[in-house]
């Protein structure tokens, strides 16, 4: 218990689960902090914990709120005291879609259908009250891969050109993605539970959106056939893209923009696992950036990314675009 976060003994009281057993769940690369709950074998629930110095669970809940109201499966809130940090949910159990498919590989196709389904209802509601995913924000994250990879690599790199490329790429996708879709941003086959056997119909559920903006359709179905964390091989990534672009009569110039927003994840992504190695202490995102790299250079191929493609050859060796993208000190 001395391990325990302070207060949480008397928020747990506070809501009625006072007598739970307490089991920490190992934490990923957030400040969040998760706690499983049992008592007496009869019922279970789960327990977040979003230091006030760090996060605000406020954003979760409004999400929670926003997709519950639309018929989405986000997890049931039981209880909440967000000035300390705790928000008690729905458990949605142990079957993450990644883990799910690593025992059953012959349910990948179902699997996948159905996350990209979700994601074509969704994009039929109305967009949440979130902040816009414009300009500024994409900025602000595809100046992360100079920040922190350039920088941990030794690299110094054009960053006036940088912006430039991007800004010119992106500004059609901006312009385009108006008035905008509920973006929940990390939508990929780690924050996707099952509830069942895809195979079957089960519903899925939904976690790790409190950072939802407003922004374009493209944006989540990138986060999830470019898995930074799961091999998705292209075959099935063109197929899952054809059935959201039919579902939804998408143009020709949702293809672009997929690529465009590809590539600036990517690049956002290879900035945030060396920030988490060099700044956080976490080697093992070293790992997944090969995967990453990989995925951006398949992106940079697309005539829509010519600007960015052109200062990528200018600025970072071939020789460094291989293996781990470089040597990151």
């Amino acid at each position: 218990m001395s391990k325990l976060p302070a207060g949480i003994l008397d928020f747990l009281e506070s809501a009625g689960w006072g007598d739970a057993k307490i089991d920490p769940i190992p934490g990923d690369a957030s400040f969040r902090r998760y706690f499983r709950l049992s008592r007496g074998g009869m019922d279970g629930a789960m327990l977040m914990h979003a230091p006030p110095s760090e996060e605000d669970p406020v954003p979760f809940l409004n999400v929670a709120e926003y997709l519950a109201a639309h018929g989405l499966r986000s997890p049931q809130i039981f209880a909440a005291s967000p000035a300390e940090g705790w928000v008690l949910l729905e458990d949605f159990g142990d079957d993450r879609m990644r883990d799910w498919l690593d025992d059953n590989p012959d349910g990948e196709i179902a699997a996948y259908e159905a996350a990209v389904d979700t994601l074509v209802d969704l994009h039929r509601r109305p967009a949440g009250k979130f902040p816009p995913y414009d300009m500024e924000a994409y900025t602000r994250e595809h100046l992360l891969f100079v920040e922190w990879y350039c920088s941990a690599t030794g690299l110094s790199v054009d960053e006036a050109v940088y912006h430039c490329a991007w800004k010119e790429v992106l500004a059609p996708l901006c312009e385009r993605q108006k008035p905008g879709v509920t973006v929940l941003r990390d939508y990929h086959a780690e924050n996707i539970m099952l509830l069942g056997d895809p195979r079957d119909g089960a519903e899925q559920g939904l976690i790790d959106f409190q950072d939802a903006l407003v922004g374009h359709p493209a944006y989540d179905l990138v986060s999830l056939l470019q898995d930074a964390r799961r091999d998705v091989s292209p075959e099935l990534e063109r197929e899952m893209l054809n059935r959201y672009m039919t579902a939804t009569n998408a143009g020709s110039e949702f293809e672009d923009d997929y690529a465009r927003l590809g590539a600036q994840r990517n690049a956002k992504i290879v900035g945030i696992f060396t920030r988490l190695y060099k700044r956080d202490g976490k080697p093992r995102y070293l790992e997944l950036i090969p995967r990453v790299w990989r995925a951006l250079e398949r992106d940079l191929e697309h005539p829509a990314l010519a600007p960015v493609a052109k200062w990528f050859d200018l600025n970072i060796p071939a020789e460094l675009r291989a293996g781990l993208g470089g040597k990151i000190k």
